[in-house]
């Protein structure tokens, strides 16, 4: 049994017994690779990163509550997705108590609210647009709400703070040049000192004149590997991430290609298993978490349990690639 498993959080959320193989998988990742998941309250994790508690998994609820320290407790996740904000913004003491869970080289990539990026409000339930949003690219309500919290909460703890757009319709993408650039004059107006990614779910937006904007105004593209989005070698090459001597490199494994959320979410739970494998973008990813870190840059990339049936599988598997070098 590892030592891993000797070590109960204080609310009843006790870190799964790893191998050695997994221990010595995350001794041989270079140090500045850090992979974790989306999210970490997942009872179907348990055996995996959770240990059963009087032979019951903990439930959804438990783990979001008191799961995140037995989550950093395995040695494979140096990170993880802080998904809880896209929905809504958290207080500095709310980002104070996730920082006080985890070890000191922990960091967090942290989702900035739906409600800055989304360029209308949303009718509950279905999700259809209701009117424009007056929050959207809102850089002053975006750093009061969302940045100084989350970097006053988190500290040093914090990593890339990442700004997600959903698909922005015909109207925006009608003139592509004028959305590059207000996404930039976002992007400039916010705070200084913060690592700022973005992510979006528009293909016409993967250029490189918006990386080109994006490095002017102080941020990195989060590459988002999804069913909407090209491979992750053509946006790595497209966007230049590949080949920049500056910024680190982000990454979200969102959606496997050909699923939607729903679906995938249906069919892969109770997400303990790998469903459907996807070795081209592992493999990718794999090859440019290797040079990204060899070049001394550093790596974020989060995994989710739509991905392949389960991210803390993935996230082994991924690193198995990178220490391979295959």
């Amino acid at each position: 049994m590892s030592q891993l498993s000797l070590f109960a959080d204080a609310d009843g959320v006790d870190p799964a017994s790893v191998g050695a193989d997994v221990c010595g998988l995350a001794a041989a990742l270079p140090a500045r690779i850090r992979l974790g998941t989306s999210s970490w309250s997942f009872p179907g994790w348990t055996g995996l990163v959770y240990a059963a508690a009087n032979g019951k998994p903990a439930t959804e609820q438990m783990l979001a509550r008191h799961g995140l320290s037995a989550y950093a407790r395995h040695p494979l996740f140096r990170t993880v997705s802080l998904d809880r904000t896209f929905y809504a913004p958290l207080t500095t003491a709310e980002f104070a108590h996730y920082a006080a869970q985890v070890p000191d080289d922990f960091r967090f990539v942290v989702k900035a609210p739906a409600a800055i990026t989304d360029p209308v409000v949303r009718k509950a339930g279905s999700g259809e647009a209701a009117r424009d949003n007056p929050s959207f690219l809102d850089a002053a309500g975006a750093a009061a709400a969302f940045v100084k919290p989350a970097i006053a909460g988190l500290g040093a703890k914090a990593g890339p703070l990442v700004f997600q757009f959903p698909p922005l319709g015909r109207r925006m993408l009608a003139n592509v040049p004028r959305l590059i650039a207000r996404i930039a004059a976002f992007v400039a107006a916010l705070p200084r000192d913060p690592l700022y990614a973005i992510e979006v779910r528009d293909p016409e937006l993967v250029s490189a004149d918006f990386a080109r904007a994006l490095a002017t105004a102080g941020a990195v593209p989060c590459l988002a590997v999804h069913a909407r989005m090209p491979s992750v070698d053509l946006q790595a090459g497209t966007l230049g991430v590949n080949t920049s001597a500056v910024g680190p490199l982000v990454v979200r494994w969102n959606l496997h290609a050909g699923r939607s959320y729903d679906d995938a979410k249906a069919d892969y739970f109770p997400f303990n298993r790998i469903i459907e494998e996807d070795l081209p973008s592992r493999t990718a990813l794999a090859r440019l978490a290797r040079t990204t870190a060899a070049a001394g840059r550093d790596v974020f990339i989060t995994i989710n349990n739509k991905a392949e049936g389960s991210a803390p599988l993935s996230v082994e598997h991924v690193a198995k690639a990178i220490t391979a070098g295959e």
